[in-house]
């Protein structure tokens, strides 16, 4: 399996490690932006009181250190950009020559981000089953729809790819390899699902990508060898940070280096253009023993 010949395309995951504040979101973005130099800023948008059962908005955090709310409702509540919060978000993304994106986790989300227009809408591993859904996405929305495929079982996503077929939209799919864990051990990131995907789907969606809730970032460049193309990686300005992603997060000097190290890579994944390179030409000249 070789690398893709795609541009690597690098995302930062805000998600929801703004703390439900506009203004932190807002100093994300320009961080992502300006000093890691990302290519895509995505955020997260759901309805609590339609995502969660009455019995699960009621009970508390399963974590209580990491709870914004005293149930889990709450927290979700409070969490919580609106629709106008993600008006302004892809405006100040647009500002600071960055992509606005969000994941969307339920009908109502779906429709709000997809009034937007965003140029890609994510679909997260705990949602890639909500067919009606991914309906509505492939009939409303004409930008790409990213999907990660964490905790999802080889039938499911045949089932997927084969709906997204049925509507048409397929070759608007961005697969994910994904362990959905939060951080995950380097033995669970499974690295060669990639190369099972592109030997699967690679011919019948757009690309594959890396969605990684590992720490540090070699996996990330191992990924890119083996074909991915997009890759996902949660980020936050301070990795002790009150919440549940922020100790998964890259925080913005291991975003930039994320960013830098994965476009020198894929620079470097390429055959000699010639037997012998111009820069060698010297060193032959002075150095080779014939």
């Amino acid at each position: 399996m070789t690398a893709s010949s795609r541009e690597p395309v690098i995302i930062a995951e805000i998600g929801c490690n703004h703390k439900g504040d506009l203004e932190i979101a807002h100093e994300m973005i320009k961080v992502a932006a300006q000093f890691c130099k990302v290519d895509i800023v995505k955020f997260q948008k759901r309805n609590p009181r339609e995502l969660l059962t009455p019995e699960e908005y009621h009970s508390p955090h399963p974590n209580p250190a990491n709870s914004y709310g005293e149930t889990y409702g709450a927290h979700r509540e409070f969490l919580e950009l609106n629709i106008h919060h993600h008006m302004q978000l892809k405006e100040w993304c647009e500002e600071w020559g960055v992509i606005y994106s969000s994941s969307v986790w339920d009908m109502t989300s779906a429709r709000e981000i997809a009034s937007l227009d965003p140029k890609l809408i994510k679909v997260p591993s705990a949602c890639n089953l909500k067919f009606d859904m991914l309906e509505y996405l492939c009939r409303e929305y004409k930008g790409q729809i990213h999907i990660s495929l964490g905790m999802t079982t080889h039938d499911e996503e045949e089932k997927i790819i084969s709906f997204f077929e049925k509507n048409g939209r397929n070759k608007d799919v961005v697969i994910y390899s994904c362990t959905s864990g939060y951080p995950v051990a380097f033995e669970e990131i499974c690295l060669y699902e990639i190369t099972r995907l592109i030997e699967t789907f690679g011919d019948r969606v757009h690309s594959t990508g890396f969605s990684g809730h590992h720490l540090g970032i070699a996996a990330d460049i191992a990924a890119l060898t083996l074909g991915a193309s997009s890759f996902e990686r949660h980020f936050t300005l301070d990795r002790t940070w009150k919440g549940t992603d922020h100790a998964a997060s890259l925080e913005p000097d291991g975003m930039r280096k994320l960013t830098r190290d994965l476009r020198n890579v894929k620079k470097a994944l390429r055959y000699k253009e010639k037997e012998i390179l111009d820069i060698e030409d010297v060193q032959r000249r002075k150095l080779k023993r014939i």
